[in-house]
């Protein structure tokens, strides 16, 4: 995404500069090292303080789509007190490690490569007895990567599961409450195979206002959402005649008491964890607003708090600058994670869908562009959108041009779910390639 220093830079070449930035901060190289450190023969883990040379076995795990950065991280300041490590990412994700073993599995429906990842974790931590230490390394995406199967239900079964709740337009609060009931490691549940342990869990939050419960579907965090409210999950979203009996079943027995449920608040086993954000969507805006700051943009909004569906977030964005009448160039920030009832056949993401919403109300009203030059950028942290290659999309007068000039129907790819293939005609695509973090969306608005 780089430019040419030395030209003028467009608004188009800024907003994804200020994009860039974002993602930058949220490295995991930037993060880990603040919060895990060597210095004078003792090793500093969060708040606490250990003589490296008292230190028995150290082991490492992680899943994510930040997970092999992490771990690339982690043999940096830790070397040979590491004794063992596994750590799964998504495909075309994984990293070079000398100490820790690095997988890769599907994302976002589960595959028997992350069935495999998750057996071969829980041998690791296995290993772990009374005075070792296991470090945890978290991140977005661990929900699909770390995965094992309730009782008589298939792999497939849970594939298709995961497709429908991502279809259904559940926030990833209600999809993640399904998953961690599906599980006997997710919500809080991976701690029972290292229970005399000390764990130490660094995560990079991609989920509104970093609810432990929620990212990653809380493997060392507690629970206390039950199969009822799965239930109720499963009714709110019209979805009894959708999902596999297998999963029907388990979840009726669940509310029946005939399966464990999660790990809950209170439960001893919590003793030995500590849990730490490490990098968020608050970090990636700091960054993101400072750039523009230095690019010369008046900064009116940061709001870190964007979700709902995607589609209506857009318009009530294009909404606030109708009604800007500041001083310019001006820049608008949001982060956050929305939603999409999927309903047509096309290909696409939630940015993507929610820039060519953008884009139609940049179409409609020939005199927004008139009086305010806007440029609206939508995109995933972690380089991915929905099951694509393209991170999200932009949208400026020259996307307007284009697709005006080649008659293409906007409204019938928004109606379709297609977004992808209207911005690869019109080269609205943003494409990073796998960034190594996950910290949720981000949009940036430039008005110049």
């Amino acid at each position: 995404m780089l430019t040419d220093r030395n030209k003028k830079l467009t608004a188009r070449e800024k907003a994804l500069q200020i994009f860039e930035a974002a993602v930058t901060a949220v490295q995991p190289q930037r993060l880990l090292p603040a919060h895990l450190f060597i210095e004078h023969n003792i090793l500093h883990i969060l708040d606490q303080q250990f003589l490296v040379d008292k230190i028995q076995n150290i082991y490492i795990i992680g899943a994510g789509k930040a997970s092999a950065a992490m771990a690339k991280v982690a043999e940096k300041i830790l070397g040979n007190l590491i004794t063992a490590g596994i750590v799964v990412t998504k495909y075309e994700h994984a990293l070079p490690l000398q100490k820790i073993i690095c997988m890769e599995a599907a994302h976002p429906l589960p595959d028997e490569a992350g069935l495999k990842a998750t057996i071969k974790t829980i041998e690791v931590v296995q290993r772990a007895g009374k005075n070792d230490f296991v470090i945890c390394l978290i991140s977005g995406g661990a929900s699909s990567l770390w995965i094992d199967l309730p009782y008589n239900a298939t792999l497939t079964d849970v594939q298709q599961t995961f497709h429908i709740l991502l279809q259904c337009g559940a926030n990833i609060e209600e999809i993640n409450t399904i998953r961690k009931h599906l599980s006997a490691i997710k919500g809080g549940q991976l701690l029972q195979y290292a229970p005399a342990a000390n764990w130490f869990s660094f995560i990079i939050s991609d989920v509104p206002g970093d609810d432990l419960s929620v990212i990653a579907s809380g493997p060392t965090v507690p629970d206390s959402s039950s199969f009822t409210d799965v239930k109720n999950i499963v009714e709110k979203y019209a979805l009894t005649n959708k999902l596999p009996a297998s999963i029907l079943k388990h979840t009726k027995d669940g509310v029946g008491g005939l399966v464990n449920e999660t790990a809950k608040p209170g439960d001893v086993i919590f003793k030995q964890v500590q849990n730490k954000v490490i990098g968020n969507n608050s970090i990636a805006l700091q960054a993101a607003e400072k750039k523009a700051t230095a690019f010369g943009y008046n900064i009116v909004l940061v709001d870190r708090n964007m979700k709902g569906d995607a589609a209506t977030t857009a318009i009530e964005i294009m909404n606030r600058c109708k009604k800007y009448s500041g001083i310019k160039p001006a820049c608008m920030l949001f982060g956050g994670e929305t939603t999409v009832n999927v309903t047509g056949k096309g290909k696409g993401g939630r940015n993507q869908h929610l820039v060519l919403s953008a884009f139609l109300q940049l179409a409609q009203h020939e005199d927004l562009n008139q009086h305010h030059h806007l440029t609206f950028l939508s995109a995933g942290t972690d380089g991915t959108d929905g099951p694509t290659d393209a991170a999200g999309a932009i949208a400026d007068k020259e996307i307007v041009r284009l697709a005006r000039e080649n008659k293409i129907d906007a409204k019938h790819y928004f109606d379709d779910n297609d977004a992808y293939h209207f911005f690869e005609q019109t080269g609205g695509l943003v494409k990073t390639g796998a960034t190594q973090t996950n910290v949720m969306d981000m949009v940036v608005v430039l008005i110049d």
